[in-house]
C-alpha cells in the first residue's frame, strides 16, 4: 500500500500546564495543504506519543483536536482523567481518518476513529498490577460521525491542539506524525 508522509515532529512540542486550548507541537511542525488536496476515500493514519499528568484532587479531562485552518477537523472530545494522582505517564493516540466529503464552504469532512491509552485514563490500574495500560476509544463516550465541516478548495494548514479542564496536569508531545495511507 503506497503512503506518504505528511507531517512528523523529532523534537518535544511545549509542556502544557494551562487548561486553555493551545498547540502542542513544535513551531517547525506546521505544514500547509494545497488546495484540493482532499479527496473522497483519502484515508490519514495520524499517531501521537507523549506525557501527561494529573492530581487526585481535579483530574480534569484531556481532549485532544485536529485542525484544518481553524476547523476542529477530528476532536477525541473530552476524556475523563484518572482520580488517582499519575506523574509523568505515557499516552498514546492513534486515529484513522477518512475524507467523506469535499467541497467549498463547510461541504468538506472527515471521519475519525482511534484510541487513547495511558495509565492517566479514569478507571485504568497501576501497571504493576495488570492488565494495562488503559485507556478509551475515541472519538470518547460516542458513536463516530463526521467531523466539522471545512473548505477543501482552500490550502489548509494542519494543527494539533490540546485543552484540558484542570491546571492542575501538564501534557507533553514527544514524538507526531501524520501519514496518507493512499493515493
Amino acid at each position: 500500500m503506497p503512503h506518504q508522509m505528511i507531517m512528523q515532529s523529532y523534537s518535544d512540542g511545549p509542556t502544557k500546564t494551562a487548561n486553555a486550548i493551545a498547540t502542542v507541537l513544535p513551531s517547525y511542525c506546521a505544514v500547509t495543504l494545497p488546495a484540493g488536496y482532499w479527496q473522497i476515500g483519502r484515508m490519514w493514519r495520524m499517531v501521537a506519543t507523549g506525557r501527561i499528568s494529573c492530581v487526585i484532587s481535579t483530574p480534569g479531562t484531556c481532549r485532544l483536536s485536529l485542525l484544518l485552518g481553524a476547523v476542529v477537523a477530528f476532536d477525541t472530545l473530552a476524556i475523563p482523567l484518572n482520580i488517582i494522582a499519575k506523574t509523568d505517564e505515557a499516552w498514546y493516540l492513534e486515529v484513522l481518518l477518512t475524507c467523506r466529503a469535499v467541497g467549498s464552504g463547510t461541504s468538506a469532512n472527515l471521519i475519525g476513529q482511534g484510541k487513547f491509552l495511558s495509565e492517566a485514563c479514569i478507571a485504568t490500574v497501576v501497571a504493576a498490577t495488570g492488565p494495562g495500560p488503559g485507556g478509551v476509544l475515541v472519538p470518547f463516550d460516542t458513536a463516530p460521525v463526521v467531523g466539522t465541516g471545512f473548505d477543501s478548495t482552500a490550502a489548509l494548514t494542519v494543527g494539533f491542539q490540546h485543552t484540558q479542564t484542570a491546571s492542575t496536569g501538564s501534557f507533553t508531545v514527544h514524538q507526531f506524525l501524520i501519514e496518507q495511507l493512499n493515493p
